[in-house]
C-alpha cells in the first residue's frame, strides 16, 4: 500500500508510519492475528460476545497486542469476529437509536484504549525492565503559558 502515490497523496506521510495489510476473509486475518500474538475484541451496540463490557468498563491494558474490530454502518460486525474474539464492547447510548456512524465509534473507541493504555505505559516498563515506574511519564502534552 506504501508504493500506492494516490495513498501517499492524501495521506500526508501518515501512510510511513502506519502498517496496512490487505486480507482475503475475516478468517484469514484473525489466522494472521492470533500468529502474531494478538488479542481481538469487537465492538457493537448489541450484546454479543463471550465477555461484554461498557466501553468505560472495560480494561484495554491487560494484553500487550490488541487488535479492536468494527463492523460496518450497515450489517455490522461479522459473526466469526465475534466467536474468535475475546470480548465484545459498546458504546454507552441513550435515546430513540443506538446507532453511531463508523468514523464517530471508531474515534470514541480508539481514544479510550489509547488513553487507558498510555496511562499503563506511563506507570509501568514493558521489556527487559518490567515493574513499577519511579516517576510516571507525562500523559499529555503541556500546554504553553503564553
Amino acid at each position: 500500500m506504501r508504493e500506492r502515490k494516490s495513498l501517499s497523496k492524501t495521506s500526508v506521510s501518515a501512510v510511513k508510519w502506519t502498517f496496512v495489510k490487505r486480507f482475503n476473509s475475516t478468517i484469514e486475518c484473525f489466522q494472521h492475528l492470533e500468529e502474531k500474538g494478538f488479542v481481538s475484541a469487537v465492538t457493537s451496540p448489541h450484546v454479543k460476545g463471550k465477555v461484554n463490557v461498557f466501553l468505560n468498563e472495560g480494561d484495554y491494558t491487560t494484553h500487550t497486542k490488541l487488535a479492536v474490530w468494527f463492523g460496518n454502518e450497515k450489517r455490522g460486525i461479522s459473526e466469526v469476529a465475534v466467536e474468535r474474539s475475546e470480548m465484545c464492547v459498546a458504546i454507552p447510548m441513550f435515546g430513540m437509536i443506538e446507532s453511531l456512524n463508523l468514523g464517530t465509534s471508531s474515534g470514541i473507541v480508539l481514544y479510550e484504549v489509547t488513553k487507558q493504555r498510555r496511562e499503563y505505559q506511563s506507570k509501568y516498563r514493558r521489556g527487559n525492565k518490567k515493574g513499577k515506574r519511579s516517576e510516571p511519564l507525562p500523559t499529555t502534552m503541556p500546554r504553553d503559558a503564553s
